[in-house]
């Protein structure tokens, strides 16, 4: 079962938006980088909140596995699913002592999963690329330290912020075919409008 603290807090801070905290819309970085994905793709949507990338990538066709530990998140992505027409697996757990399953998914996706903290990060890059099958694609998007500055989403501790080193060594066992660093405007929902600091890495497993 989830860990029960953090389940709460995910959970009283969905609740307590009229709405979808982050929007129904996915991510632009995964509707750039959606290519990679090809339709039957066996996909890992990793603390994928309330369904916007996950419901995306089965509309294009992927085989979507989504992992949240907010039973009130699932039950609006159940729902946005169903709006859309299309099928995920949804599963409440925590990442942190959740079983990975091990050499299984064509791609990992992971949108702003920067609740989790430098401690535990190792532990968590590390599930996500066994995760992957060979040829399969890490999908990582995040803050960067100057996202503080902003004030427009993301986490309120730089050191849960990422940045392009961070990431470089965080993932040496990979192939980096894209990595970098860039300020752009976001609006996805309530929790994420204005300018931001946001890097990107895409990379394959050999």
């Amino acid at each position: 079962m989830p860990h029960t603290k953090l389940a709460q807090q995910w959970d009283e801070r969905y609740a307590a938006c009229n709405g979808l905290l982050f929007g129904a819309e996915p991510s632009p970085f995964i509707v750039e980088h959606a290519s990679l994905i090809q339709p039957g793709a066996r996909v890992l949507s990793v603390a994928d909140g309330e369904g916007r990338n996950s419901v995306f990538l089965a509309g294009q066709g992927a085989d979507v596995h989504a992992v949240e530990i907010s039973p009130t998140a699932i039950a609006r992505a159940k729902q946005l699913a169903i709006q859309r027409g299309v099928e995920v697996h949804f599963e409440q757990a925590d990442l942190l002592s959740w079983s990975w399953p091990r050499a299984t998914y064509d791609a990992v996706v992971a949108v702003f999963i920067q609740f989790v903290t430098p401690a535990d990060r190792p532990k968590l890059f590390a599930q996500m690329v066994a995760a992957l099958r060979p040829g399969g694609v890490l999908l990582v998007h995040g803050y960067r330290p100057e996202q503080i500055k902003y004030a427009t989403g993301g986490p309120s501790d730089p050191a849960h912020c990422y940045t392009e080193d961070l990431l470089r060594d965080a993932f040496t066992s990979l192939e980096i075919i894209k990595l970098s660093s860039y300020d752009a405007p976001l609006r996805e929902g309530t929790a994420h409008v204005g300018v931001s600091a946001l890097v990107d890495l895409v990379a394959r497993r050999q």
